[in-house]
C-alpha cells in the first residue's frame, strides 16, 4: 500500500444507530506483528464492501505520538477497531489520554483470527463489545 493510499483514522460523521459503528482498521505497519495476509485480507474485504473506514498505519506509533485523533476516535460513539489484542489496543488509548469505553467499543484481534472472521465482524452492523481475552 502506498503512503498515498493511507487514510488517516478521523472522527466519524454522523454515527446515529441507524448508521451502524465507526470502522477502524490498524495496518500495524511498524510493529509487524499481524500476519500480512489477514491484514491485506481485511483491507481488501472493508474496500471492497463499499463501507466507509478509517485506515491507521499504526495505533501504536500514533499513542506514542500522543495522536489526538484517537481521541476523536475514542469519543466517536460505537466504534469498531480491527488491531491486535483488545488488552493492548484498550492500554494503547489509555496511555495516549484517551480510554475506549467498554460499551462503546468491539475490538477485532488480526492475530488470532482470520482475515475472514474479522471482516465479516467488522461489516455486520452489530456493535457488540469484545471480550477480552486471556494472555
Amino acid at each position: 500500500m502506498s503512503d498515498r493510499e493511507r487514510t488517516e483514522p478521523k472522527a466519524p460523521e454522523g454515527g446515529g444507530a441507524s448508521a451502524g459503528p465507526a470502522l477502524v482498521y490498524c495496518r500495524c505497519a511498524y510493529a509487524r506483528v499481524v500476519p500480512l495476509k489477514v491484514k491485506d485480507g481485511v483491507l481488501e474485504a472493508l474496500a471492497a464492501s463499499g463501507v466507509d473506514f478509517d485506515a491507521a498505519p499504526d495505533l501504536c506509533e500514533m499513542s506514542a505520538r500522543r495522536d489526538p485523533r484517537l481521541k476523536e476516535i475514542a469519543s466517536a460513539g460505537p466504534v469498531k477497531i480491527a488491531a491486535c489484542y483488545p488488552r493492548a489496543v484498550r492500554w494503547l488509548f489509555n496511555d495516549a489520554g484517551s480510554p475506549l469505553d467498554k460499551e462503546q467499543v468491539t475490538i477485532l484481534n488480526m492475530r488470532e483470527q482470520t482475515a475472514e472472521e474479522v471482516a465479516a465482524a467488522m461489516l455486520n452492523g452489530d456493535s457488540e463489545p469484545a471480550t477480552e481475552e486471556k494472555e
